[in-house]
């Protein structure tokens, strides 16, 4: 089934990545195992507490503090995100949250996604979900210790359509945290991922959403993290294993402009020739293995029937 439209700047603002992926009932084990029962994550308030402790607002400038502090005071919804442990090489990590524009172009080429995410200046995008929500992402506030990471979006945003008798606007604030994990028994880089949102809301929004609409807020947004993480995952698990395929794929990317191509080309080599493909380095012109990539990327998110009509293409 289609994943639980994200038109709220919950979901669409989780790192400027939560799109309309195509997703089954429930959560598979992306080892193979059993499905499993989706965590939602928290709105306790010492979630809260530990979120605000750990973007330090007083440290912040002035301008960057101006403009977060109505809507962390007034949230009509706070949540924190469960913690997400992704298999994916740091490099690509980073990456995909500096730029996160190119990873919806890759899920347009994949045809898995309706979301739109434009630059609309420095640090700054127009977002477009394809079902009633538009809205401006901006990068207010970024930190690196390391490995480590902080990045805080403030998104404001609108939602006409069937799951509100009326219009919406709002805005929101996004605290992501990344860390390096322990990695995995094969020796694969692993990341953590924690997000915490405050979503404010206008007027009869508020209403509507703590009446009515939160439990959706809720589990879509948990949804789309979840798969989000996935892609990463399968993204870094192709640079490894199909480094060829995955640098032909980067250019299909038409939204995605020559420089931003060529380092995401650049990184995928660097991955594979971390993992010991002796192919790494190649400038390969391989078209079947991006055709193979791209089916296999969109496989997860897409029914046999969608598989095969992109394929016909």
């Amino acid at each position: 089934m289609r994943m639980a439209r994200p038109w709220i700047l919950l979901a669409a603002g989780a790192v400027a990545l939560a799109g309309s992926l195509h997703v089954r009932a429930g959560t598979a084990d992306p080892a193979g195992g059993a499905t499993t029962k989706l965590d939602v994550g928290s709105s306790s308030r010492d979630a809260r507490r530990r979120a605000l402790a750990a973007l330090q607002l007083d440290r912040l400038p002035e301008a960057q503090r101006r403009q977060l502090e109505p809507c962390l005071k007034s949230a009509t919804l706070y949540r924190r995100l469960p913690v997400e442990t992704v298999v994916c090489d740091a490099e690509l990590l980073d990456f995909a949250l500096a730029k996160p524009e190119v990873i919806v172009d890759i899920w347009r080429v994949l045809g898995i996604s309706r979301l739109a995410l434009d630059p609309a200046g420095p640090r700054q995008w127009r977002l477009s979900d394809g079902y009633g929500t538009i809205g401006v992402l901006r990068l207010v506030h970024q930190e690196q210790h390391g490995r480590s990471g902080l990045l805080v979006f403030h998104g404001k945003g609108a939602y006409t359509g069937p799951l509100s008798p009326k219009n919406l606007t709002g805005s929101c604030v996004i605290l992501v945290r990344h860390d390096p994990a322990m990695p995995a028994v094969d020796g694969r880089e692993r990341q953590s991922v924690q997000i915490d949102t405050f979503l404010d809301m206008d007027g009869v929004g508020l209403e509507i959403v703590t009446r009515t609409l939160q439990p959706l807020i809720v589990r879509s947004a948990a949804s789309n993290f979840h798969e989000i993480c996935l892609f990463m995952s399968s993204l870094s698990e192709s640079a490894r294993t199909n480094p060829e395929g995955l640098a032909q794929l980067s250019g299909r990317l038409e939204r995605t402009d020559a420089a931003d191509r060529q380092t995401l080309a650049a990184i995928v080599r660097r991955t594979a020739a971390a993992a010991g493909r002796r192919d790494a380095g190649r400038d390969v012109h391989d078209v079947a293995a991006a055709d193979r990539l791209q089916t296999e990327l969109a496989s997860r998110w897409l029914s046999a029937d969608e598989l095969d009509r992109i394929q016909r293409k």
